[in-house]
This record gives C-alpha cells, sequence and structure tokens, in this order.
C-alpha cells in the first residue's frame, strides 16, 4: 500500500523527509517541494512513484545512481544542494549558540576524488566491485564513477582480477585505492590473510598490472614502487592504509586556510597531523612541532624531513591525543595551533586549548556536530572564531569538510 506524501525539507542524512500520519519518514533520492507515492516501513519510505518533481531535479550523473549506495544526491541542482551543504554546517554550529562568519561552500568538482574505499568479493561469475546498495548489504558491480579520478575508474577491470586472486570466498571485503603519482596503493582488508602460494600469485600480478604496492591490513605484500604524494613542496611516501585526503583541491583549500591564519606564527603545533599534509606546508614560514599516534604517519613525516631542504625545524612525536591530550602547561610555548582530528573530534585535547594562550587556532574537520561541540569549548575558554568555511570534499553526498578559524588575545 502506498501513501502520497509532500517532501517538506532535505534531512542532514540527505534524504527528504515528509510528515505522515506515523510521523516523519525518510525518503530517500527526493527534494523538497516533490510529491510523491511511497511504501512506508519503520519511518523510512521508498518511492513507488514520483507524482510532482521538483524544479531543482536535474538528470543524475552516473547510470548506477539510485542503485549504487556511494552518491545520494546527484539528482540535485548545484545552486541549492551547495546551499544545503553549507547549511549543514550553519546548523550545527548555530545550534550551540555560536557567533560567527560562514563563507560560502569551496566547491568539489567530478573526477577529483582520489582515495576511494570499494566493496568486493568474489562470486561464481567473477569479482564483483562497487558499493553497497543505499541503506543495504547488497553489493552493487559498477562499470563507472563519476566522482573518482580516471587513474582508479580506468583499473575497474584489473582491481576485480586482483579481488579475484584475493578470494575471500562469498564473504565481502574491502579494498581502499588511492591514486599516487607512483600509481595506485591499494589496501585490503577483511579477507582474510593470504598464503604462501597467494601471496607470490598477487606479488605477480601487482607487477604484471603496474600497481605501486598492495598491502594487507598495513602488512605490505608487494612495492615495486613506494606510493608517492606531495605535501606543498615535500615529497612524502605513504605509510600502508596512510590517511590522505580524499581529494587534492579540498586539500590545497584547507591548507591555503591554515597557513594563512598561522602565518605570523613562530612556533606552530600540528595535532593529528597525519602523515603532515599542514606540518610540512606550515614548515616552509616556522617551525612546528607535528603530532600523531599512527606510527607508519610519524615515520613518513621523520623520513621526509631528513631529505628536504629550505624548510624550518619539523619535529615530530607518537602520541594518543584522545589517552593523553596535550595540556594547557605544554601548549604554552606555541603562539599556532591546528588540529584535524577524526569524526569523533576532539573533546579532550579542546578543554586543553581553551585553557591555553595559544593566540591562533585553526580547526578542521569532516563532522560539524563534533566541530560545533569543540569550537563551543574554545569559544568558553575566550576564542574568538573569526571564520568558518565549508569544503565540499566529499561530492553528492551528505558529508561537508569545514575549517574554522579562531584567534585569542
Amino acid at each position: 500500500m502506498s501513501t502520497r506524501v509532500i517532501i517538506e525539507r532535505m534531512g542532514a542524512g540527505g534524504d527528504g523527509i515528509a510528515a505522515t500520519a506515523a510521523g516523519s519518514a525518510y525518503v530517500p533520492f527526493s527534494l523538497p517541494g516533490e510529491v510523491a507515492n511511497v511504501a512506508l516501513e519503520n519511518g523510512r519510505a521508498t518511492m513507488m512513484a514520483l507524482l510532482e518533481p521538483s524544479p531543482e531535479r536535474v538528470a543524475p550523473s552516473c547510470r548506477h545512481f539510485e542503485e549504487c549506495g556511494g552518491c545520494t544526491l546527484q539528482h540535485w541542482q548545484d545552486s541549492a544542494y551547495q546551499e544545503w551543504k553549507r547549511s549543514l554546517v550553519q546548523d550545527a554550529l548555530g545550534g550551540r549558540g555560536l557567533v560567527f562568519k560562514l563563507d560560502p561552500l569551496v566547491p568539489c568538482l567530478p573526477e577529483t576524488r582520489r582515495r576511494t574505499v570499494f566493496a568486493v568479493r568474489t562470486s561464481e561469475r567473477g569479482a564483483v566491485l562497487g558499493f553497497n546498495r543505499h541503506l543495504s548489504h547488497e553489493l552493487i558491480d559498477i562499470a563507472e564513477c563519476p566522482i573518482t579520478v580516471p587513474e582508479i575508474v580506468s583499473r575497474l577491470d584489473d582491481l576485480r582480477d586482483l579481488v579475484a586472486v584475493l578470494g575471500g570466498g562469498m564473504k565481502p571485503f574491502k579494498l581502499t585505492v588511492t591514486s599516487t603519482a607512483s600509481g595506485l596503493d591499494i589496501t585490503a582488508s577483511g579477507c582474510g590473510a593470504p598464503d604462501a602460494a597467494k601471496r607470490q600469485a598477487l606479488t605477480a600480478l601487482v607487477i604484471k598490472k603496474g600497481f605501486a604496492r598492495l598491502s594487507f591490513e598495513g602488512e605490505i605484500i608487494v612495492e615495486p614502487r613506494k606510493p608517492l604524494v606531495h605535501f606543498g613542496k615535500v615529497p612524502v611516501f605513504l605509510p600502508p592504509g596512510g590517511f590522505l585526503q580524499a581529494t587534492a583541491d579540498a586539500e590545497e583549500a584547507m591548507c591555503d586556510l591554515v597557513t594563512a591564519h598561522l602565518a605570523k606564527a613562530k612556533k606552530t603545533l600540528d595535532l593529528f597531523c597525519g602523515s603532515g599534509t599542514f606540518a610540512f606546508r606550515i614548515a616552509e614560514k616556522s617551525s612546528v612541532h607535528a603530532v600523531e599516534n599512527d606510527q607508519g604517519a610519524v615515520a613518513a613525516i621523520d623520513r621526509s624531513v631528513r631529505y628536504v631542504q629550505g624548510l624550518k625545524p619539523v619535529s615530530v612525536e607518537r602520541r594518543d591525543l584522545f589517552r593523553r591530550p596535550f595540556l594547557a602547561r605544554e601548549l604554552a610555548p606555541f603562539n599556532g595551533l591546528v588540529f584535524d582530528p577524526p569524526r569523533a573530534g576532539a573533546e579532550a585535547q579542546a578543554i586543553e586549548i581553551a585553557k591555553s594562550s595559544v593566540s591562533k587556532v585553526a580547526a578542521v574537520s569532516c563532522n560539524p556536530v563534533t566541530l560545533a561541540r569543540d569550537l563551543s569549548i574554545l569559544v568558553k575558554g575566550g576564542y574568538k572564531i573569526d571564520r568558518v568555511v565549508p569544503i565540499d570534499q566529499f561530492l553528492w553526498s551528505s558529508h561537508v569538510e569545514a575549517v574554522a578559524l579562531l584567534s585569542k588575545k
């Protein structure tokens, strides 16, 4: 039985929200103002017929849209989509009562995502590589992906050949593929450790296909070439499974904002520094102490520093900032600070920063909700939010990056 609904607004997860007799219903792949017949089940709805489409509805860019769950918003006109995505940051921070200047959204172009996590498995008909259907565990095999760089998309069949050798039975597993200057860096997880015979076969295939590296849950299986990226002027060899911003354009936009804000700092602290995304760019003008818990990332920074000239001093420290945040007294030598934590944010660290006298702080986040919480802590500690810039690093999804710039007199 279907129910006629009107989509009233877009939810934070990218689904349209409609009012029904049973309460609010979430309607995937709908837009505000649309009228549709839907099948309802436990607050979620499946669109059965679109009766009145929105004038903001456009033709999707990908043949797999609505089938593959990789994108949820390809059908929305650019300006309306971008304003909604900007509102995710506005609403999260405004909900905390924060006062700030919100910049326009920095857009993301198609074919720019350089790091993709595929769902894969083997089947009786061969290897399947793609993404899970929206809100489902069903794996959809793909032939294209308009958000991903051509260097990855053009190798989908080669990646399927790799999946076939990795095996794993019928159970799905993950294949993280990163495009680097040296070629594709591939990490498999969830498929079981390969035995000696399989390692030999994988080595031969990786060399034949010209991949840069294959690793399994952090262990290198074969590495014909070290995966190379550049952070500013500094070449860095990524550790296996190492974090890299999803698009190079978004990384540049974030780094330009952070380095400009911290330009007058003489000594800067980079917390949750990864393999040096911000640290090496900041080091062109000031000394940097970079802190990260991942040993591979720490080693990558330390190795790169040894072979690069023309930078201010860069020191590195391995430290779990969730368990042992930098205390206010440890922050005293620094007059600039940037932190870029995982989605959980950095509540404990924000509490210590709020007690400090660091004059310039840049907060980078992929989660507006935890960013709002952390910024409210800093504001209560005397910081002023100078500017917040939303960045659409995750095109056609409900995720958004943001950079907040703060100062304290």
